[in-house]
C-alpha cells in the first residue's frame, strides 16, 4: 500500500477558486456530460458490482455517476475541500471517500477491477505521472483495466490555441507531454498492455482523449 500522504503539499485542480465555480467551468468548458457519459459506459461495460477507484476524484461527479451505474466506488483525492463538496452531493453516500494522492493510492494490492484517472496526470510532474500509473497497476487485479481521460495532441490550429490557454492556467511543465500525445507510451512504461484510445473530444481547453489499457 502507498505511504500516507496526509501532510504533503499539493495543488488543487481548482487552485484557490471556489469549488462551485470549478464545477461550472468543467461542465461548460469541457463537455463534461458528454465525456463523462462516454467514460462511464467504457468503465462499466454494462456490468454490475465492479470495484472501481476514481483517483483524483475532485468534487465527485464522476465517482457518483459510476456508483449510480452499479459499481462499488472509492473516490480518492488529496483536497479535503473537494471531498467535502463531493460528500454533500446527491448520491454521495454510495461512494467511499478517502483522502490520498495518485502516487500513493491508499488501497491494498490487487483490490480493484478498474482504476479511473480523469484529468489528473497533467497536474503531476513527469516522475509522479509514472509513479501514479505504477500505483494504478499495483491496485488492479490481474484482469483489471485502467481508464484515463487526458489531454492529447491538439491536431489542428484551433485546438492548439485552446491547449495553450490551458497551459497558461495549469502550467506548461506538467502539461507538455500530454500535448505531445505521450500518454500511451507512459502506460506502456508502467507495464500496461492493450492500450487503446476509445474516444476523442474537442473542448474549450483542447482535445481530450479517453484511453484504456489492461494490467499486464
Amino acid at each position: 500500500m502507498g505511504e500516507s500522504t496526509a501532510a504533503r503539499d499539493f495543488l488543487p485542480a481548482a487552485g484557490r477558486a471556489p469549488l462551485g465555480l470549478y464545477d461550472l467551468a468543467v461542465a461548460a468548458g469541457m463537455r463534461e456530460r458528454t465525456f463523462r457519459r462516454s467514460l462511464v459506459a467504457q468503465v462499466l461495460e454494462g456490468r454490475q458490482g465492479l470495484d472501481v477507484v476514481d483517483v483524483g476524484c475532485g468534487t465527485g461527479t464522476l465517482a457518483i455517476a459510476l456508483a449510480a451505474g452499479g459499481a462499488r466506488v472509492t473516490g480518492i483525492d488529496p483536497d479535503p475541500r473537494a471531498l467535502a463538496r463531493a460528500g454533500a452531493k446527491p448520491g454521495s453516500p454510495a461512494v467511499e471517500w478517502l483522502k490520498g494522492h495518485a502516487d500513493a493510492i491508499p488501497l491494498a494490492d490487487a483490490s480493484v477491477d478498474r482504476v479511473v484517472l480523469s484529468l489528473v496526470l497533467h497536474h503531476l510532474s513527469e516522475a509522479d505521472k509514472h509513479v501514479a500509473l505504477v500505483e494504478a497497476a499495483r491496485v488492479l487485479r490481474s484482469d483489471g483495466v485502467i481508464h484515463v481521460a487526458e489531454w492529447t495532441k491538439p491536431g489542428d490550429p484551433l485546438m492548439a490555441l485552446a491547449f495553450r490557454g490551458l497551459q497558461l492556467v495549469d502550467g506548461a511543465a506538467t502539461t507538455a507531454s500530454m500535448g505531445r500525445g505521450e500518454l500511451p507510451g507512459m502506460l506502456a512504461q508502467a507495464g500496461f498492455t492493450a492500450i487503446v484510445e476509445r474516444d476523442r473530444l474537442r473542448t474549450t481547453f483542447g482535445r481530450l482523449a479517453l484511453v484504456c489499457a489492461r494490467c499486464a
